[in-house]
């Protein structure tokens, strides 16, 4: 009997990868062209909106402190909330409608996470320069060149970002306003700790994380599957055409050879900002960015080959060799219909309801400090207070009337009410009523039900008919 134990091989297993650093190739091309008029189209709005000026005030301001919002002409307030939800909920359908229609164009394109990496990248490649130098700097020992190249790109990175941070405060503070004080040293500690915040942000998400952001936080990269379907434009490689790959001269017959149109050159891989190989075909990583796209059509051209070995296509063309008219013929669909249908009836909705929107607010409140009472023989009063809102860009005076009793009347108050522009003013009122009126039967003890009617005096179209109780005392 042998007692020897068998040799047993033991290997050790990484639960986790460890992150490899990505060095995207920069790449030229119809798409990345569009990438980068969409970084200044919405860098030029996020950037320039606060320093626009609608009269004596920014032409958009979120003033939390007073509770009121500025956009353009127009004042809302925490009542206006709806207008929030509906803004989401257009949002959402938008998102939905484009992923169903073209993926992930707002990963790819818009979103802050995707442009602020374009711009700390085109930073990054302006000082320690293209793809293949940015990793020879990394595998550098240290030294003073290679410190200074480093300090000098995170202090760009950092001046883009507190610039960052200071506009997004300047959203909620008038900007020329943040300026002075942040000049004087005397913001106050929120404003410090969000300009800091933000910055600290911008800073870490663009310049460290990238697309570990993309990769393991967004939540969108996790449920985009289930708005795809066949007929979906992605990103895609098309095999049939490329297979087998393998690399040739420019001047070689692949035909002869057996090999496909894909020279295996890796460019794709090099300019994704993910670091996926789509010729693995479609993942969760790829943000739609079509960087692939234009890195494969670049080395198409020196090859003499046709483009479109990556390109935007759909399975079910991709499957089928379905030609381009009928991809656009099949975006199309139930899917795109109903999701298209709930964004133009939305969007309806909400801009007559803007348009029409009524610029006074009034709220009734009971005064609960004084109860009914008998004022005079045979008269008896509430007190109430009214808050009166004015949104509208311009002061306006207000009469007050009440009715729904016989002989009902305002008392206790000068009429009109004046309210300054997108201000609001509390009034306290009294309501009286004869007990007997005339030509009418006596009022009963209890609750009534009447009507305050508030109206512009310039404009009997903006009005408001509030509902409160009137009582008459046992």
């Amino acid at each position: 009997m042998n007692d020897t134990a068998p040799t047993v091989d033991t290997q050790e297993v990484a639960l986790y990868e460890i992150r490899r650093r990505i060095h995207p190739r920069a790449v030229h091309g119809t798409f990345a062209a569009w990438r980068w008029a969409l970084v200044f189209a919405t860098q030029a709005v996020f950037y320039g909106l606060p320093w626009l000026k609608w009269g004596d005030r920014p032409a958009v301001l979120f003033d939390l402190a007073a509770r009121k919002f500025y956009i353009f002409g127009l004042v809302f307030w925490p009542q206006d909330a709806i207008y929030l939800t509906v803004l989401l909920i257009l949002s959402a359908l938008s998102l939905f409608l484009f992923t169903a229609v073209a993926g992930r164009l707002w990963c790819g394109y818009a979103c802050p996470q995707t442009v602020y990496t374009e711009i700390f990248l085109w930073i990054e490649q302006k000082i320690e320069g293209d793809r293949l130098a940015r990793i020879r700097l990394d595998a550098a020992p240290p030294s003073l060149k290679k410190f200074v190249t480093r300090a000098l790109k995170h202090i760009a990175w950092l001046a883009v970002a507190v610039w960052t941070g200071y506009t997004f405060v300047g959203y909620f503070t008038p900007i020329r306003e943040l300026g002075v004080r942040t000049i004087t040293w005397q913001l106050g500690p929120w404003e410090t700790f969000w300009i800091l915040f933000y910055s600290f942000a911008t800073y870490g998400n663009a310049g460290f994380m990238r697309e570990q952001v993309c990769k393991y936080m967004c939540p969108y990269a996790r449920f985009q599957s289930v708005m795809f379907d066949r007929d979906t434009l992605i990103i895609t490689y098309d095999p049939q055409r490329g297979e087998p790959r393998g690399a040739r001269a420019r001047t070689a017959d692949r035909q002869a050879q057996g090999i496909g149109d894909c020279v295996d050159c890796g460019i794709c891989v090099q300019a994704c900002p993910t670091g996926i190989d789509i010729r693995d075909g479609l993942q969760y990583e790829c943000i739609g960015c079509a960087a692939c796209i234009d890195g494969c059509d670049q080395v198409m051209d020196k090859m003499g080959y046709p483009r479109g070995l990556i390109r935007y296509t759909t399975e079910r063309a991709l499957s089928e060799r379905l030609p381009s008219s009928s991809i656009v013929s099949h975006l199309v669909r139930p899917r795109t219909l109903v999701y298209g249908t709930l964004l133009l009836a939305i969007a309806s909705v909400a801009a007559w309801s803007l348009a029409t929107r009524n610029p006074l607010r009034v709220d009734v409140m009971r005064d609960r400090g004084a109860l009914a009472r008998e004022a005079s023989p045979g008269v008896v009063e509430n007190v109430y207070r009214i808050q009166v809102m004015n949104t509208d860009e311009r002061a306006r005076r207000y009469d007050v009337h009440a009715k729904g009793l016989p002989g009902i009347a305002v008392a206790g108050i000068d009429q009109p009410v004046a309210v300054d522009s997108a201000g609001t003013r509390l009034v306290p009122l009294r309501i009286a009523a004869p007990l007997e009126p005339a030509g009418a039967p006596a009022l009963q003890p209890g609750t009534h039900k009447i009507e305050l009617i508030v109206t512009a005096t310039d404009d009997p179209t903006i009005s408001r008919h509030e509902h409160t109780t009137f009582i008459v005392p046992r």
